[in-house]
């Protein structure tokens, strides 16, 4: 799972390792980031997803 800015910039990686099928969690510090727009993506064997968040502090 990668998190991207408003112009398509890499800004973190959460989860980069394989995980077998169940519930996870894990914690996303954005303390260094700037207020805004971002996006996440979450790729699997059989599954891509790209939504949109709002950065709020």
């Amino acid at each position: 799972m990668k998190v991207y800015d408003i112009l398509g910039n890499e800004v973190k990686t959460l989860v980069y390792d394989f995980k077998g099928a169940g519930n996870y969690s894990e914690k996303f510090d954005a303390t260094n980031l700037a207020i805004g727009i971002y996006f996440y993506k979450l790729n699997t064997n059989n599954y891509s997803s790209i939504k949109k968040m709002i950065l709020a502090k």
